[in-house]
């Protein structure tokens, strides 16, 4: 079976081939990629967190014979929210890289801190491109204040609202306490007609 490895660098290489590439980068891009054997075909589709087909035996109680099987990954359909790309990502996952992603604190701390050469697919390399690139994006912008002007008005707009909270608040008092004593005089005559 061919290097994991090596198909995916085949994969890659006609997709920067427009840039030139030196002896050295293409080394550093091996290098970073997984260099496992083979991997099964379900989890180039998913991430998986290292988990794969189990081999063993299946022992029958009476006479103790011994028969070849496997244990698959339990493997579910899932969305995981981006906080970064801000959208769900529907992808497969094992229960062990789910368990994986809650300690990581979400998917994109998950994809940011596993090393690329342990990311088993193109798939996760792919998310990972993307939150990586989303990061420098929002490293390069400028964050903007207001204006002085727009400043000032905003602070005589909270200030007028703070007023007319104050008077709503005085007026809601007074109202209660006119009502308030009507309420005393009901409740006084409901005792008496009961005594």
């Amino acid at each position: 079976m061919a290097s994991r490895q090596r198909a995916m660098l085949k994969k890659l290489l006609p997709m920067i081939k427009g840039q030139s590439m030196s002896d050295e980068a293409k080394e550093a891009l091996r290098r970073s990629l997984p260099n496992h054997k083979c991997i099964m075909g379900r989890a180039k589709r998913g991430i998986f967190a290292g988990r794969h087909i189990q081999f063993g035996n299946q022992i029958s109680e009476d006479g103790g014979n011994k028969t070849k099987r496997t244990w698959k990954p339990n493997v579910q359909n899932k969305r995981l929210f981006s906080l970064i790309l801000d959208q769900f990502i529907r992808v497969k996952v094992t229960t062990h890289a789910i368990r994986c992603i809650d300690k990581a604190g979400g998917i994109d701390e998950y994809l940011l801190k596993t090393p690329t050469r342990k990311l088993d697919n193109e798939l996760s390399l792919l998310w990972k491109a993307k939150i990586e690139q989303k990061y420098k994006e929002l490293r390069n912008k400028e964050v903007g204040f207001f204006a002085p002007k727009e400043e000032k008005e905003l602070e005589a707009a909270f200030e007028n609202l703070e007023i007319a909270k104050e008077e709503w608040r005085a007026r809601r008092k007074a109202g209660a306490g006119i009502h308030g004593g009507a309420k005393g005089g009901n409740q006084q005559a409901k005792l008496e007609g009961k005594l």
